[in-house]
């Protein structure tokens, strides 16, 4: 079954998933020409392995704590707190407890 995407105009809950957050799973919520939005659901331990996006992309813990890597330093991100990263640039995530964040990918276009 192919997933659902909000629709322009629809209101989505970012609010944290509490209780819900160990049986919930990483959801694409935008899916747009330019724009990306998926919520990161990682358990404890569990990682992204380094990467990198296309475009710019912003991480905001919405729950737990992620330890957020790239070349040059190591965060942890905590309930409220927001990292941005330049296109192309290296990057992992990790979960040090069960955590959520959401990422907002800028789609790059070819010029």
């Amino acid at each position: 079954m192919a997933q659902t995407h909000t629709q322009s105009g629809q209101v989505v809950s970012v609010l944290p998933l509490g209780d819900r957050l160990s049986s919930s799973r990483t959801t694409a919520i935008i899916k747009a020409d330019q724009l990306e939005v998926v919520r990161i659901v990682l358990a404890a331990g569990k990682q992204l392995r380094e990467h990198s996006a296309p475009g710019e992309i912003t991480v905001q813990c919405i729950e737990g704590r992620i330890e957020f890597r790239t070349p040059e330093a190591r965060h942890v991100l905590e309930a409220g707190d927001f990292i941005h990263l330049r296109r192309n640039e290296p990057h992992a995530l990790e979960a040090i407890v069960d955590s959520s964040a959401l990422l907002t990918l800028c789609v790059a276009k070819p010029s």
